[in-house]
């Protein structure tokens, strides 16, 4: 079907049902369809060419010479102990749960207690490895030229997020960010973050799920839908009325001890794939069909 899906980073459970799928959407065209993405490892890399790993949107935060050594050395013991947690695969959702709400918490909190500032915001994402998967850059402009709605869901940093956007690829009119935004005081210093708590868990429990977004899309009713954790499924949610929906997962990490999870849970897995190849040659084949439609 398409030369990608060869790729030796490429794994599906179901190859027919996959392709199925794909059918649909390019048979449905850009007018039919929106984006639902996760940012951090996603849209962004898990290792840079020379193999070294790139950062997170918090991992931008934590490496700021700006920030002191005691955080630093918190947040990566935190780290240490949660991240085993969420990536264990004989514990449920509902079992992490709690534990990802006392991480992001205690990582916020101590965040609070360094005087992060707002000014800082743009050095932090200069200094940072922060990469756009090759190719991102090409999909945000294609979708933006069609029109098509990219929603980017994250339990990252937002206004990290929305810098890196602004450098390092583009935030254009069609995409909307979802995230954790930092509450800063009059004077920049950080003193909170505003609204509910967003983690890899609870991507489905936010509140653009009963904000009318979805319901504004619902002619849209074929997603792509990308993410790098199998919380990440929940992200579309709220596309009630949705008629296909094609999941990609990229795996980046503890490749053989989550592969069989990601293969019942996604239907093309991306291995250790730093690219956008396969989205983008779906996406490129939905818009020209698009084209010929018109014509």
């Amino acid at each position: 079907m398409l030369p990608e899906l060869s790729k030796e980073t490429v794994r599906m459970k179901d190859r027919q049902r996959t392709e199925e799928i794909i059918k649909n959407l390019l048979n449905g065209g850009s007018e039919r369809l929106q984006v639902v993405s996760d940012f951090d490892m996603t849209l962004t890399k898990f290792r840079d060419k020379d193999g070294s790993l790139c950062d997170s949107s918090y991992r931008a935060i934590e490496m700021s010479p700006l920030l002191p050594e005691d955080y630093r050395m918190t947040v990566a013991k935190l780290k240490e102990h949660y991240y085993a947690i969420e990536i264990d695969p004989h514990m449920s959702i509902e079992e992490k749960t709690p534990h990802m709400v006392i991480w992001y918490t205690e990582a916020h909190d101590h965040l609070i207690k360094c005087g992060m500032r707002k000014q800082w915001i743009s050095q932090m994402v200069k200094d940072s490895r922060i990469v756009f998967r090759d190719g991102c850059n090409w999909m945000f402009e294609c979708l933006s030229e069609y029109k098509v709605p990219l929603l980017i869901f994250s339990a990252g940093v937002g206004d990290i997020l929305i810098e890196a956007l602004q450098c390092r690829a583009v935030l254009s009119d069609n995409m909307k960010v979802v995230s954790n935004y930092m509450d800063f005081n009059q004077d920049g210093l950080l003193v909170g973050f505003q609204g509910e708590l967003v983690h890899v868990f609870n991507k489905n429990e936010n509140a653009i799920h009963d904000s009318n977004y979805f319901g504004a899309l619902a002619h849209r009713d074929n997603i792509i839908l990308m993410g790098d954790s199998l919380g990440d499924l929940r992200m579309a949610e709220g596309a009630a009325a949705c008629s296909n929906v094609l999941r990609i997962g990229f795996l980046n990490d503890k490749v053989d001890q989550r592969m069989s999870s990601y293969l019942d849970a996604f239907d093309i897995v991306l291995v250790n794939d730093e690219t956008m190849d396969v989205p983008n040659a779906i996406v490129r084949c939905i818009t020209a069909n698009s084209l010929r439609v018109a014509v």
